[in-house]
């Protein structure tokens, strides 16, 4: 059985599934064998995550008690013989009496008390399951944008070597001619040297995060070598006004909600506890020495005199006035962590849209005419190298700043179950 089944009908997981996918889109629809979409991740996830599994039998055990609380006590059979070996004339079993009873507990309302903390607990289990399954896709998400942002990372520091080779050569040229001195030819081989080295250390976490991934539906072997994906779409975003009114598809508040019901209910069983159980018996007694028979009946009242779960139901109360507390303090939260996230992510997609329409355009210009002049001898191997360095940064930090975008819309969509992507395509 898979741990969907196990977890019951997911109609939100679906849309989370959804939601996640639209952050970084993936052009391809299915993975080829050798790489693989973020569908294939989160499908893999929700099938085979070993945190899932193990939740899985809770859920199961959750059930166990809801069928624990249906059944009735059973009846006691008593058997009671009278008047027998005593002293006289009852020294001997001629005078007997023998009574044979049923009993029955008359629980006034308390198995449908626990029949209702039960299937209370049944339904909060149920969204921690979910909430549960929804961090793990984010989580996924997570990881696969660290898969992305490396191969990313590792594209322009190949571009860097690339440039910094073919920067070199020139060098070179120009040491062997005798017009720059050799000291330049130095400071390019320990460039080259320190891209080589940064583009070692990307290749490592590449592999790292990979790994990552993998565990994320319990393998420890990788049958994939890269992820497909888009970094640079991002989003047209809407209002935060209209977002906020989105914090309640956050699945924390489903699980409030259900945490209210299983406080309620637990305090409706509480104030039942506070009420003694009855006993009804009924039976036939036979008289030995006449040979008759008769019916008996009666019920047992404890007498209550004090009520025994005073501290049961304070506590219960308690628990109920905390539920609704926690619930206040949660949505507080929660809409002080979109605020915040929206407004990181605000700036996140300033930054690129500057960056890239007007910072690397510049630098690449004056890499351009630095070259030239470079060539012509006008300019310094310094000069040269800090207008390198200055294009190599630009495209370093869109590169990050597009990461961080997408780690914020993740991070946002987790906290309001809505995709900022669908949310402004129906716009």
């Amino acid at each position: 059985m898979s741990i969907v089944d196990r977890f019951g009908t997911a109609k939100r997981y679906w849309l989370w599934t959804t939601i996640i996918i639209a952050v970084l889109h993936v052009p391809v629809a299915a993975s080829d064998g050798a790489a693989i979409n973020l569908k294939d991740a989160v499908e893999r996830t929700l099938e085979r995550n070993p945190n899932l599994v193990a939740f899985g039998y809770q859920i199961d055990a959750q059930q166990g008690r809801l069928i624990q609380s249906q059944l009735r006590p059973n009846p006691e059979l008593g058997i009671l013989v009278e008047n027998v070996l005593g002293s006289g004339d009852f020294n001997k079993a001629d005078g007997a009496e023998a009574t044979l009873s049923l009993s029955w507990l008359l629980e006034r309302g308390k198995r449908d008390r626990r029949v209702a903390v039960a299937t209370a607990g049944v339904s909060l289990i149920e969204s921690e399951a979910e909430i549960r399954r929804l961090d793990e896709v984010a989580e996924t998400a997570r990881l696969f944008l660290d898969i992305l942002a490396n191969q990313e990372r590792l594209v322009q520091t190949q571009n860097g070597v690339s440039l910094a080779k073919k920067t070199l050569e020139a060098i070179g040229e120009r040491v062997r001619a005798g017009r720059t001195p050799e000291a330049d030819l130095a400071r390019a081989e320990a460039q080259l040297a320190r891209i080589l080295l940064r583009q070692e250390d990307f290749d490592h976490e590449l592999k790292t995060a990979k790994h990552r991934l993998a565990a994320q539906w319990g393998d420890s072997k990788l049958d994939f070598v890269s992820a497909k994906g888009n970094i640079s779409q991002l989003p047209e975003l809407v209002s935060f006004a209209e977002l906020l009114n989105r914090v309640d598809e956050n699945p924390d508040f489903v699980r409030f909600a259900s945490v209210q019901r299983l406080r309620e209910s637990e305090l409706a069983m509480a104030e039942s506890e506070a009420k003694p159980s009855w006993q009804l018996n009924t039976g036939i007694r036979r008289f030995q020495e006449s040979g008759d028979q008769a019916l008996i009946f009666g019920v047992t009242i404890p007498l209550a005199r004090h009520n025994r779960n005073q501290g049961g139901v304070a506590e219960a109360q308690a628990k109920l006035a905390m539920a609704s507390a926690d619930q206040t303090a949660a949505r507080i939260r929660i809409e002080t962590q979109v605020f915040a996230l929206y407004q990181e992510l605000l700036h996140s997609m300033h930054r690129v849209t500057v960056l890239r329409d007007e910072v690397l355009p510049k630098v690449e210009q004056a890499l351009a005419e630095t070259q030239r002049a470079y060539t012509n001898g006008r300019y310094g191997y310094f000069e040269f190298q800090t207008v390198q360095q200055e294009v190599l940064d630009a495209q370093s930090a869109i590169i990050e700043t597009s990461i961080n975008a997408h780690k914020r819309l993740i991070e946002i969509e987790r906290l309001t179950g809505t995709s900022l992507l669908s949310m402004a395509a129906n716009k």
